[in-house]
């Protein structure tokens, strides 16, 4: 069993290396925000609680996350025998302590953090690259460096949480997509 979370920020190609990752070792993918959603839109309780605090514009509380979190681990055991793949979570060192004791509650423990790290000035033009063809209005390059602004001073003191842990995994985001694959496979194969 493998269970990884990643970290990317905006524009790192998380997205890119979590698909590749979800099929070279058949893991399960877990997106807090794509979890939120689907319980919101089914209308479960969790849901319906999650979005009182959303329609009133608050965060979701970390409680309440990880409490759907154990749901849908324990809805989905066999998607998930061969590991799970946490993207958007968590974001807080409090988030990161509270997924730990789930995960203890069931047998298991995150075996790795990616950390995907790009040059900020890259990641700035494959923003606004990406923004160019999809036409995101968002993808401009105040907002860009606002995105990234937050995204470093979130991750910051999670890296140096799962650093202290020995798991965090610093991954060299430049070259092709093939060429970043191979390097975060030889890293979590030498785990």
């Amino acid at each position: 069993m493998l269970n990884i979370v990643i970290f990317g920020a905006p524009g790192s190609g998380k997205g890119t290396q979590s698909d590749k990752l979800i099929e070279h070792y058949n893991l399960f993918h877990i997106s807090t925000g794509d979890v939120l959603r689907d319980n919101i839109r089914r209308g479960t309780e969790l849901g319906q609680i999650a979005k009182g605090f959303i329609d009133q514009g608050q965060l979701v509380p970390d409680a309440l996350i990880i409490d759907i979190l154990a749901q849908v681990l324990d809805e989905n055991k066999e998607k998930a025998q061969e590991g799970v793949i946490f993207d958007g979570f968590p974001r807080t060192i409090p988030q990161a302590e509270a997924l730990e004791q789930l995960l203890a509650e069931r047998g298991t423990q995150i075996d790795a953090v990616v950390g995907l790290e790009v040059p900020e000035e890259e990641l700035i033009k494959r923003i606004l690259l990406r923004g160019q063809m999809s036409g995101r209005a968002d993808d401009n390059e105040e907002t860009a460096r606002k995105r990234l602004e937050v995204y470093h001073n979130q991750t910051s003191p999670l890296k140096a949480y799962y650093e202290e842990q020995g798991k965090y995994r610093a991954i060299n985001g430049l070259g092709t997509i093939d060429g970043i694959f191979e390097l975060i496979k030889e890293t979590l194969d030498n785990n």
